[in-house]
């Protein structure tokens, strides 16, 4: 009787899943009627872009800047799409990180197939890694969701007004939303991020209007992690415009760089690990190591700790210091807690990670995730000293920081060493330029509280760039550069 009612069971549910495939291609084909069956597109607006992970507050917003003009044009059948955008820092500046400091800034991001690139100037920079989720893009706009839907057996239920459509592209789901006008409002799906984990990716499209005969939203929103990334007023639409792209040579010979870490002695039982975008330090003490910084994902802070335990074998890494909570800064912070760090950081961002942290991680699993281990943190409010043996060092929370209210600076009395993070990148070419990359402010800002904390600085250790005497850095300040 049992095994009887089982067979009934499957056979109810294989019939559901028919129908509910057969009721999606209905509600597809509708809405491919209504909108138009097109095989490429472009669409051209102005808006707001938003810089994702650079919020100044954990939970605030993101960035906002100027989006003075924004082209993507689709190519559906080739997987191809590129992206034109200008954008421009507002005024007056907003607080937080990650936008274009000194005028305009032109971007031009690309994929095909299998292969991603931006064009920043006149030479392809591979992107590694971003095509499946630019491609995914593709698929999260109208025309392009329709296509993919019909191409993935979708399938469909009733919402409010209109139908749920959901289909699997590879290891992602993706749902989408038609209304009674059989119109696409609403795509959603879920990427992989090293902060909050499987994170949701909402984009919804409002105002339509017909476009030489095919019906394309007006206005476009999508939010990443709960926040807007892109806010986009289209103001004009073209069908059909095809999109020839040719993948340049030094994108498809391109692999992946291996991880590097160059370690610096900067004096007895301090090193500073550079070796890429973002930089670390190791610091011993009698009975255990500190790194500073746990920056990019899993990768990076794995080749940090593994040149940590090179540098003080037979020691435990005993706290990770986390200078604030921009993705960049914050990407690897939860591999130190698999490795049974304490991690300490200004206390606003606690609360943060906390919940960041409890999200699931199935689309990229991390060590964390893989065990048992619980995040156990030291908060800091204004000031805190680690000391052990003749080793101490300061933390300190910088005061009125417009790049991140959460700030800390590590400070060496012993050895005048000064760590600090973002507010000042001395290597970095563009800093030639009027106005450099960092805005004025936040140099003042960091000269400001090192003289308010009254810290006597010999040397500087940022967390993008290279050691420079303190010199270096105050000519940078009195330049008005950052």
């Amino acid at each position: 009787m049992a095994k009887r009612l089982w067979i009934v069971f499957a056979l109810f549910f294989l019939c559901a899943v028919a129908a509910s495939a057969q009721d999606a291609k209905t509600v597809l084909q509708a809405a491919q009627k209504a909108m138009g069956d097109v095989t490429s597109i472009q669409y051209s607006g102005t808006g707001h872009i938003n810089s994702f992970g650079q919020a100044w507050t954990p939970n605030a917003a993101w960035p906002s800047t100027n989006l003075t003009s924004y082209t993507k044009t689709i190519d559906y059948s080739s997987k191809s799409a590129k992206e034109d955008l200008i954008h421009s820092e507002p005024n007056p500046m907003v607080k937080g990180g990650g936008r274009p400091f000194a005028g305009d800034d032109k971007q031009q991001n690309l994929v095909s197939g299998q292969y991603a690139w931006d064009m920043p100037g006149s030479a392809p920079v591979p992107q590694l890694g971003a095509a499946a989720e630019r491609q995914l893009q593709i698929w999260l706009t109208p025309h392009g969701f329709l296509k993919a839907a019909m191409e993935n057996n979708a399938t469909a239920k009733k919402v409010g007004t209109g139908t749920e459509i959901s289909f699997q592209t590879g290891k992602y789901t993706v749902t989408g939303t038609i209304n009674a006008q059989n119109m696409v409002t609403k795509t959603e799906t879920w990427l992989p991020n090293p902060v909050l984990g499987d994170m949701p990716v909402e984009t919804t499209f409002s105002g339509y209007k017909d476009f030489n005969g095919v019906k394309f939203p007006t206005t476009i929103v999508q939010k990443q992690g709960g926040q807007a990334t892109l806010e986009l007023t289209v103001n004009s639409v073209n069908p059909n415009p095809g999109l020839n792209i040719s993948v340049p040579d030094a994108v498809k010979t391109a692999t992946a760089p291996p991880i590097k870490v160059q370690s610096q002695k900067m004096a007895d039982g301090i090193w500073f690990v550079a070796g890429g975008s973002h930089n670390s330090m190791v610091v011993e003490f009698p009975t255990y190591i500190t790194v500073i910084e746990g920056p990019l994902g899993e990768g990076r802070s794995l080749a940090v700790i593994a040149e940590a335990k090179r540098l003080v074998p037979n020691k435990p890494i005993k706290y990770l210091i986390n200078t604030h909570s921009h993705f960049d800064h914050s990407g690897g912070v939860r591999t130190y807690v698999a490795e049974g760090a304490t991690i300490i950081t200004q206390e606003i961002n606690v609360p943060f990670y906390q919940k960041a942290w409890a999200a699931p991680r199935t689309l990229a699993p991390d060590n964390l995730s893989k065990g048992a281990k619980e995040a156990n943190f030291l908060p800091v409010k204004e000031k805190y000293v680690l000391t052990e043996g003749n080793r101490t060092l300061e933390i300190f929370h910088e005061s009125g920081s417009m790049h991140n209210a959460g700030m800390l600076l590590v400070y060496f009395p012993k050895e005048k060493i000064l760590e600090e993070a973002d507010d000042y990148t001395p290597d970095l070419p563009e800093l030639a330029a009027p106005g450099g990359i960092r805005p004025p402010v936040f140099m003042a800002n960091l000269m400001k509280n090192i003289q308010t904390l009254k810290l006597d600085v010999a040397t500087v250790a940022p967390m993008h760039g290279i050691v420079v005497p303190f010199s270096e850095m105050q000519k940078a300040a009195s330049a008005g550069k950052g």
